[in-house]
């Protein structure tokens, strides 16, 4: 008899995401002559930057040749784009990160669910409502749950609300939690966290030797110059966290695939027989066991980010998305509606109108303006009555997505 992973059946039937896409295809089909925008999953339009194409293109070539042609990479990542990515996003700013503690991997989707690999099935694990779902749904995967509510929230988790009635900003847990997730720019308030609210976190988790995993994958937004980029611009952080960074959303690399964690060495856990360990070595050892490591070519392209061009014509990108969600935050607020983020994020969090649930809005904007937004509940039971939507689109199709707007309030 073959038996299963029983975790897996207390999941919802689908990822949101997914279902999204179910109903939106569904609606395609009965109505082929919609013309739908979608401002639901946070995918990039705009195409790569010049120079990551020309890196891209010569490493390419190199594999064509026999005296520069290049087998198995090294699992961790080529040096070459270590090195640039401790240069220009850390220690530029300040934060003490080396080459050798950044991992480069296919993802931060892929990472923030494999570093439970690591971790043990014991730990009290803390996330904010609402949430990236991945951060929950891994931990589902690996046991670290109950079963769930009919809020959708599951028991074993420690949950952190953020609304509007906090100002989005999360109070420390009242217990101690071993795993704190912290997402900034947020996924999907659009919120940015403080210097000083970081140093609140690094604090607490200092002195209840807890690790904080911090999703840094939009950090490209910024616009504040009083808002740290990493967790490691705050005192004692090497000392708590682990960061994870993606090029999906800075480099438009969602179908390129590349990405990077950083592990410092002195971050350490806590075997059941009181021990302290090194997580640097465990996630080296599980990385290089169960990755081959992202492409040459790839790599290339992402190191081509860092050159002077690369920099330039990204910055440009970003501007573009920004705004994008400039020109959607000012008319949705002209009509009267409530929203957050879009400022330092390419996000928009916004109340739903006439009290409609989040999936009554969903289908609401779907069916009367042939608009495609991501429902809030799916982030967790405190984003009831709200929406997410994107700014990754054409500037024609975030124009005329404000139209549609108008033509509904």
């Amino acid at each position: 008899m073959t038996y299963i992973n029983d975790n897996y059946l207390k999941l919802p039937a689908g990822y949101l995401f997914p279902e999204i896409g179910r109903r939106v295809k569904k609606f395609c089909e009965d109505n082929p002559s919609a013309k739908v925008i979608r401002l639901g999953i946070g995918d990039v339009t705009e195409p790569l930057a010049p120079a990551v194409i020309q890196a891209m293109h010569s490493a390419v070539d190199e594999l064509a040749v026999r005296s520069s042609f290049r087998g198995y990479g090294p699992e961790q990542g080529y040096d070459f784009l270590r090195e640039a990515i401790a240069r220009h996003d850390f220690q530029a700013r300040g934060a003490e990160v080396g080459a050798d503690e950044i991992f480069v991997s296919d993802g931060s989707k892929c990472d923030a669910g494999n570093i439970l690999d690591i971790f043990g099935d014991n730990n009290v694990i803390a996330v904010l409502d609402p949430v990236y779902p991945v951060y929950v749904d891994t931990n589902v995967m690996a046991g670290h749950t109950g079963p769930v509510d009919a809020s959708g929230r599951y028991s074993g988790l420690v949950y952190l609300p953020v609304t509007a009635d906090n100002d989005f900003v999360p109070e420390l847990p009242r217990q101690r939690v071993d795993l704190i997730y912290l997402c900034y720019p947020n996924n999907p308030t659009g919120v940015v966290a403080t210097r000083e609210m970081l140093k609140r976190w690094v604090e607490y988790a200092g002195q209840n030797g807890s690790i904080i995993l911090f999703d840094a994958a939009y950090e490209a937004y910024i616009t504040d110059s009083s808002i740290p980029h990493s967790i490691y611009e705050i005192d004692g952080a090497r000392e708590v966290a682990i960061e994870f960074r993606s090029f999906s959303k800075t480099a438009g690399f969602t179908g390129v695939r590349c990405a990077f964690t950083v592990i410092p060495k002195g971050l350490k856990g806590n075997t059941r027989d009181g021990r302290q360990v090194a997580i640097h070595p465990m996630w080296n050892r599980r990385h290089s066991t169960k990755f081959n490591g992202v492409s040459y070519p790839v790599q290339r392209g992402a190191a081509a980010i860092y050159s002077p061009e690369g920099k330039q014509q990204l910055r440009e990108t970003i501007e573009f998305y920004l705004a994008n969600a400039r020109l959607m935050r000012e008319a949705l607020m002209k009509l009267g509606i409530q929203v957050y983020g879009g400022v330092n994020a390419p996000y928009l969090w916004l109340k739903t109108l006439g009290n409609l649930s989040s999936w009554e809005f969903f289908d609401k904007l779907l069916h009367e303006a042939h608009l495609v937004g991501t429902p809030g509940s799916g982030f967790g039971a405190c984003g009831e009555g709200y929406f997410r939507l994107s700014a990754f689109n054409s500037r024609a199709n975030i124009e005329e997505a404000v139209k549609r707007f108008e033509r509904i309030v």
